[in-house]
C-alpha cells in the first residue's frame, strides 16, 4: 500500500482489544503502526491467538505477550518503533516473564538483527508467518529465540475470520491482495510483503457475509494495490500467462470483484483502497457509477507531477497519462473525491520538477493527502542505484509549499458543502464533544453534528452550516434510516 494512513499520528499505536473468550488464560497487548493492511494483519493475528489461548488487554503491564506490529515505509515510523521496544523493555524488567515480538514489515526487514545484534525482542514474525506464530511462542517457551521471516507465493489468510479489534461496528477492512509486483525504486513493499497474489473471491464473499451479519455498514477492499487483483485459481498474479485455457476464462479481475461484491451487498456501503493510476482500468470507474452503495472516493497516489521524476521512481504512467485519467475519473463519476500521496524531494528533483508537482496539483483540485519528505529505505532500488541528493532544507521547503497548496485545495472543497445537505454515516461520537456525532458522507469527508435520536450505523441527511479546511459541520434534517440503498 502506498499511503502510510498512520493509526495514531506517528505516536503510540492503539492497543487493540478484543472480546474475552471464557477459558482463554493468558493476554495479548498489541499495537499495530502503519496502513490499513497492517491494523487488518493485527486483527489476522489477534484470531490466531484467540484459538491459543489468548485474549487481548489494554494494559501492557499484564500482559504475556506484547506484539507491535511494524511499519518501515519511513524512517520516521521505525524510529517511533524502536522507542516502543526501549518501553516494553522496561516494563519485561519488572516482569521477566513477558515475551515480546516484533510483526509485519520492520520484521522482515531486519529479520534476526533485533534477536542477534539487538536483543530487544524474543520473536520475529514477517508478515506471511502469522500462523507460526503457536509454533514460534513454544520455541520462545523453551527458552530459544524465534524467527520466522518466509515469504510466502499464496498465503492469503482468507481461511482466517480476522477479530475485528476496537471495532466502531460500523467500518470492516476486508483484505483482497497480498504484496506488490511494481517494484517502484522508493519502496520497500516488494521486499517486506513479497509478491503480488490476489485471494479467493468466495472467501471475501463469505467474510463479508459475515460482516453484514453482524450488522456492519460498511466495508473498505484493502490491498497494496486493489486494481491489480486477479483471481485465476491460485498463485502468483505474474504466473497468469502461464495458467490454464479455462483458467484464464474464468479469472476474476478487479472491477468483477468489486461488481460482485456491490450486487451481493446492496444495503453496504463499499469502498476500495488503495489504487495505481497504471492498473486503474475504465471499467472499474463504470461499475463505480452503476452501484450507488459504491463510495464516490478515490485515493488515486501520484508520488510526483513531474514524467522524469515518475521514470526515476519507475513508476509506470507519466504526467499525461496521469491527468488523462484524472479526466475520465470527473467524466464517468460526477462528484467523486480524489486523494492523492505525494513525495517531495525524490532523488534528483529540480525546481522544475516541483513546480510540475504544484502545477498537477491545482489541475487535479485533490480534496486531500498524504505529504512526507522522501526518506531513503534500506534495499529499495533508490537506496542501490541513486543519490539522495536533495538537502534536507529544499525538502522541507518545498514539502511546506506542497502542504499550503493542499490545505487551500481542501478548504475549497469543504467550503462548497457549506448550505447543501448529504447522506452521511455514523461512525462513532465526535472525539470534541460527546453531545455531537461523527460520520461521513460518501466522499469520504467527516462531517459532525449535533446528537438527536440517531444511533451508531444509521444514515442521516445532514445540512452543511459550516467547515474547517477537513470536517463539516451541520444538523440533520431528517429521519434516520438503517438501510439508504435501492435494493
Amino acid at each position: 500500500m502506498e499511503t502510510e494512513k498512520i493509526i495514531d499520528a506517528n505516536k503510540q499505536g492503539h492497543p487493540l482489544l478484543t472480546n474475552d473468550i471464557k477459558g482463554n488464560t493468558k493476554k495479548l497487548y498489541i499495537e499495530s503502526y502503519g496502513c490499513q493492511m497492517n491494523l487488518n494483519d493485527s486483527e489476522i493475528v489477534a484470531s490466531i491467538l484467540a484459538e491459543n489461548n489468548f485474549n487481548t488487554t489494554q494494559f501492557i503491564e499484564e500482559a504475556d505477550l506484547v506484539l507491535v506490529n511494524t511499519c518501515s515505509i519511513r524512517d520516521k515510523a521505525e524510529q517511533t518503533i524502536r522507542k516502543r521496544l526501549q518501553k516494553y523493555n522496561s516494563i519485561k524488567r519488572i516482569n521477566p516473564t513477558m515475551k515480546v515480538g516484533v510483526l509485519g514489515c520492520m520484521a522482515e526487514r531486519l529479520k534476526s538483527k533485533f534477536l542477534d545484534e539487538e536483543k530487544i525482542v524474543d520473536l520475529v514474525v514477517g508478515p506471511d508467518a502469522y500462523k507460526d506464530l503457536p509454533n514460534l511462542l513454544a520455541e520462545v517457551n523453551e527458552g530459544r529465540d524465534a524467527v520466522n521471516v518466509v515469504l510466502s507465493k499464496d498465503e492469503t489468510y482468507g481461511d482466517i475470520a480476522p477479530v475485528r479489534l476496537n471495532s466502531n461496528g460500523v467500518s470492516a477492512f476486508v483484505s483482497i491482495t497480498r504484496g506488490c509486483d511494481n517494484m517502484c525504486t522508493f519502496c520497500v513493499v516488494p521486499f517486506t510483503r513479497g509478491r503480488e497474489r490476489s485471494r479467493d473471491p468466495q472467501s471475501i464473499i463469505e467474510e463479508i457475509q459475515n460482516l453484514k451479519d453482524r450488522n456492519f455498514r460498511e466495508i473498505t477492499l484493502l490491498g497494496q494495490n486493489v486494481d491489480s487483483y486477479l483471481w485465476y485459481g491460485g498463485g502468483l498474479k505474474k504466473d497468469f500467462e502461464k495458467a490454464s485455457d479455462i483458467a484464464k476464462a474464468t479469472a476474476v479481475g478487479f472491477s468483477n470483484l468489486l461488481d460482485l461484491v456491490a450486487t451481493t451487498f446492496p444495503t453496504l456501503r463499499v469502498r476500495f483502497f488503495t489504487s495505481n493510476p497504471q492498473d486503474l482500468e475504465l471499467e472499474v470507474l463504470h461499475v463505480i457509477a452503476k452501484h450507488p452503495n459504491i463510495c464516490r472516493y478515490l485515493h488515486l497516489p501520484v508520488q510526483s507531477g513531474s514524467t522524469t521524476v515518475l521514470k526515476r521512481m519507475n513508476r509506470q504512467h507519466t504526467r499525461e497519462e496521469y491527468m488523462e485519467l484524472i479526466d475520465n475519473i470527473k467524466r464517468i463519476i460526477p462528484g467523486v473525491a480524489i486523494s492523492q500521496d505525494m513525495i517531495i524531494g525524490f532523488c534528483g528533483e529540480t525546481e522544475e520538477e516541483h513546480q510540475e508537482t504544484l502545477s498537477m496539483m491545482e489541475y487535479v483540485g485533490y480534496d486531500y493527502g498524504f505529504m512526507y519528505a522522501y526518506s531513503e529505505r534500506p534495499g529499495t532500488l533508490a537506496a542501490k542505484r541513486l543519490e539522495d541528493d536533495v538537502p534536507e532544507k529544499t525538502k522541507k521547503r518545498r514539502l511546506n509549499e506542497v502542504i499550503a497548496v493542499q490545505r487551500r485545495l481542501s478548504s475549497e472543497h469543504t467550503d462548497r458543502y457549506i448550505g447543501k445537505t448529504m447522506e452521511v454515516l455514523i461512525e462513532g461520537v465526535s472525539k470534541k464533544s460527546d453531545q455531537h456525532w461523527m460520520a461521513r458522507n460518501t466522499q469520504n469527508y467527516v462531517a459532525v453534528f449535533p446528537k438527536g435520536n440517531e444511533k451508531v450505523g444509521d444514515y442521516v441527511m445532514v445540512k452543511i452550516e459550516d467547515c474547517t479546511s477537513a470536517t463539516l459541520i451541520g444538523k440533520a434534517v431528517s429521519e434516520p434510516q438503517e438501510i439508504p440503498f435501492a435494493v
